[in-house]
């Protein structure tokens, strides 16, 4: 992607706000600055916040294919009970319909657990988890310079919260730069 651009939750390619519009609001300003200390980063810097917003892009990326990809079994088993038990569970024994759903119940649960098991690593690597503090940040930038006056689009940066994303970890290391920004 060429600087000055990135690709949101639904693969659209956008142009990146520059900082300067959000340094010309001092409430953006500030707090671009305090959330920069906090998380050790300069949300003004253009390159930092298009590596940024790669880095947050790649992670998403990669996980998105997946999780549709488990959620096809997870579909057939949690929805998909509901019509067999509809069409041929409430006709059979009640020791059958009890083994149904302990069985059912029971590969639900287990989908969810494997799920959960799967994501972990990703979810508890301190470098993903600081781009992913670090782009909640950046988006409740964005947002204060849009409520103080910015011409920043609504949806700007066109991705959703980070649910796992609390916890600063000072220590870990930088994700590495892209190829395409790498010096020669």
């Amino acid at each position: 992607m060429k600087f000055g651009q990135f690709v949101d939750d639904q693969g659209t390619t956008h142009n990146m706000v520059s900082s300067s519009v959000i340094a010309a609001v001092p409430a953006a300003k500030a707090a671009a600055e305090s959330y920069g200390r906090e998380v050790h980063f300069d949300f003004l810097d253009d390159q930092a916040v298009h590596r940024l917003l790669f880095h947050r892009w790649e992670d998403n990326r990669k996980w998105r294919g997946r999780g549709c990809l488990a959620s096809i079994p997870l579909f057939v088993f949690g929805v998909g009970a509901w019509p067999f038990w509809d069409l041929v569970a409430s006709q059979k024994s009640r020791s059958f319909q009890i083994t149904f759903i302990g069985a059912d119940a029971l590969i639900v649960v287990g989908m969810l657990v494997g799920l959960y098991l799967w994501r972990r690593p990703s979810l508890r690597d301190p470098s993903l988890r600081n781009v992913r503090i670090r782009a909640r940040r950046y988006r409740e930038i964005a947002g204060i310079a849009r409520r103080g006056g910015a011409d920043i689009p609504a949806t700007y940066p066109y991705y959703g919260m980070y649910a796992a994303s609390r916890k600063f970890f000072p220590d870990a290391p930088e994700l590495p730069i892209p190829e395409e920004e790498q010096p020669a």
